[in-house]
């Protein structure tokens, strides 16, 4: 009997509507600042930094459009060299970056991280949760860290806007936005990218607005609905005057103003420096050892 090939894993669904999620970051890229929240997280990650000694010469800053953590960056390390990364994962141009002919034909200098040597940080603030590939994304973080260089990042978890949720569900609208990761998974998902040492951490934010067009305004800086299975088409100015209501109705507190809940996780995690398995027979090419030593002996050239 012939062999027949296996069947094809069946696809996995999406997280996050790839069409709605370019139409949210053009938009935020059309922006004069990032949003709000997102320099908020960016300051509140940057504390953590105080926890960590080293000093990184290299820095990417990942979706830096999104980020709103280039001032924080630049505090905290002034004498590092910070790449902000474009929201397409590319370097974005840099005033005198590369030759005067190279940016005459728009060509981008250094590597595919921006650096001619692997970054010392990779940063990464409010944009994880927007990748529904995340083993593609963690292995080109892991690339582009040089060996003992550390990960920060931050993104919303799956307890984000769960009163909107339920008033959506409740009233059959389809989902307000897309789910999110639980930080556990995240942390599982570091450990098989190669990553060591995560750690893992959660906060929980109350955002309050003074109206529900104030609410909706500010969501929208956030990202819009990227819900793959959210309401199809468009809806009229009734139907936005009765979800303003609603929102009103449900959500104000007893001083009249409107609240939601976020849930914000922060992680970071390190890359090991490569050690040589012991074998009966152990080969190590030129450039490892080369790495190694350098990582042993930090003052030895070669």
């Amino acid at each position: 009997m012939a062999d027949h090939p296996p069947a094809p894993a069946p696809a996995r669904p999406l997280r996050v509507d790839p069409i709605a999620l370019q139409r949210h970051l053009r938009r935020t890229a059309a922006a004069p600042q990032p949003p709000w929240l997102h320099t908020e997280i960016a300051r509140r990650m940057g504390e953590r930094l105080d926890l960590i000694r080293r000093q990184p010469a290299h820095i990417l800053d990942w979706w830096a459009p999104l980020s709103g953590s280039g001032e924080r960056l630049r505090q905290q390390y002034p004498q590092a060299r910070i790449v902000p990364i474009g929201l397409d994962d590319q370097p974005l141009p840099q005033a005198g970056a590369g030759r005067w002919w190279q940016r005459l034909l728009g060509g981008r200098a250094g590597t595919a991280t921006g650096t001619e040597a692997p970054a010392e940080l990779l940063w990464a603030n409010m944009m994880l949760h927007w990748v529904d590939d995340l083993p593609t994304l963690l292995a080109r973080w892991h690339a582009a860290l040089a060996a003992a260089g550390f990960l920060m990042f931050s993104c919303v978890g799956p307890d984000t806007l769960r009163e909107l949720r339920a008033l959506h569900a409740a009233l059959g609208w389809g989902p307000p936005g897309s789910d999110w990761v639980d930080m556990h998974d995240l942390g599982d998902a570091l450990v098989h990218a190669g990553f060591s040492d995560p750690v893992m951490d959660m906060e929980r934010l109350t955002l309050t607005w003074d109206s529900a067009a104030a609410l909706l305004a500010e969501l929208r800086t956030l990202g819009g609905n990227t819900a793959p299975a959210r309401q199809p088409g468009l809806r009229g100015r009734g139907w936005r005057r009765r979800l303003e209501s609603t929102l009103t109705e449900c959500l104000a507190g007893p001083d009249g103003r409107l609240a939601l809940g976020f849930e914000i996780v922060y992680g970071h995690a390190f890359r090991p420096i490569s050690r040589a398995p012991v074998q009966a027979r152990t080969e190590i090419s030129l450039d490892a050892m080369r790495e190694m030593t350098r990582r042993r002996n930090p003052g030895t050239t070669g």
